[in-house]
């Protein structure tokens, strides 16, 4: 087949994505990246992508693609071969762009693992380190949190390994077992997270289960998003005359839960700024443990929603009213709180897709 090469601008048009696997991670974020209004017409799909069309990112048919799919599309974007589906867009008079996918490949002698913090979701936040660790990978092992846009143009293989609240999930004991493995099949093993992998990413965890195997294993630190999620959304963590620190806390188990190790009470009288994670669900009960520790009901507080996606959102009230506020918005995970008086300033720096919503 004869073909031209060329760049196309889908911001804001309606595009078709037909395909199956994987594949559809690396494509799916790359075309949400690039401002496309995006239909996945597909059986079943990766969790990451299910966790993009729950967050209403995204439209996911749940069925292969049909003819009154190509009617709405501006474009049509196939990562598998389908002979029919190259026939009915030239009848639909559709443009329809093939993306190859990556084949499993080989090396000889031992592999190697490279833990990639991929920062808080734009890719333009990838470490140089962890871009050249990606483009030298075999396959990559991903996060639905991970900038897997950044893939785009590399020939790589994407294994998904999500773990979506509530919802599916793979083991990290599955996942520590998938880079021992691949690894020592002699690839370059990538595993690409959001964040920084030490930072609640369980990089840690992966890093012992590849010493333990033998399997050579470097780290890539990335701009965590506990720190880079509320300077996106205009709040600085610490600022003269206001605060002089902060704690970083993860907020997945209630307060009250035999689970937790955070003492609450010892945060509320720290006088330094708090970040809370994973905290979505649990906020209500830990910004009420917060207050009932003699923290004042009127201090600022901030909840930063996709923080670094075109899709980001802000929310800014008090810690008596913040919980209302994010549920009363929609706010979902993945999202950060920050407490304390630096929530009370001007949004600072903010990047033109953030927005406020008035508490």
């Amino acid at each position: 087949m004869t073909t031209y090469t060329a760049e196309l601008d889908v911001e804001g048009r309606r595009v078709l994505l037909v395909g199956e696997g994987a594949s559809l991670v690396g494509e799916a974020t790359g075309l949400l990246a690039a401002g496309a209004r995006l239909t996945i017409a597909a059986p079943a799909v990766p969790a990451t992508v299910e966790d993009l069309a729950s967050r209403g990112l995204l439209i996911w048919t749940g069925a292969g693609w049909g003819i009154p799919d190509l009617d709405t599309a501006d474009l049509v974007v196939a990562t598998t071969s389908d002979p029919a589906l190259d026939a009915a867009c030239r009848t639909a008079r559709v443009w329809l762009v093939h993306r190859r996918t990556a084949s499993p490949r080989r090396r000889n002698g031992a592999g190697r693992v490279t833990l990639v913090g991929g920062g808080p979701g734009d890719p333009g936040l990838l470490t140089v380190a962890g871009r050249d660790a990606l483009a030298a990978a075999d396959v990559v092992v991903c996060d639905r949190l991970a900038p897997v846009s950044a893939l785009a143009g590399l020939d790589v293989e994407v294994v998904d390994v999500a773990k979506v609240p509530r919802g599916r999930s793979t083991s990290q004991e599955a996942i520590n077992a998938l880079l021992v493995e691949r690894a020592r099949s002699g690839q370059h093993v990538v595993r690409l997270k959001g964040g920084d992998g030490y930072v609640f990413g369980r990089g840690g965890e992966e890093a012992i289960a590849c010493a333990a195997a033998s399997v050579e294993v470097v780290v890539v630190p990335g701009v965590s998003s506990a720190i880079a999620g509320p300077a996106l959304g205009g709040i600085p963590l610490t600022h003269r005359g206001l605060s002089q620190g902060f704690s970083v806390v993860s907020g997945h188990v209630a307060p009250d839960d035999p689970a937790s190790t955070v003492d609450y009470g010892a945060l509320a009288r720290s006088g330094t700024t708090l970040v809370l994670l994973m905290a979505v669900a649990t906020l209500p009960a830990i910004l009420e443990a917060l207050r009932d520790a003699g923290l004042p009901p009127t201090t600022p507080a901030a909840t930063v929603a996709d923080a670094g996606l075109p899709s980001q959102r802000v929310v800014r009230s008090t810690v008596a009213h913040l919980a209302e506020t994010v549920q009363a918005n929609g706010l979902g995970a993945p999202a950060i709180t920050v407490v304390g008086e630096v929530a009370g300033l001007e949004p600072l720096g903010v990047r033109p897709q953030a927005h406020e919503t008035p508490a």
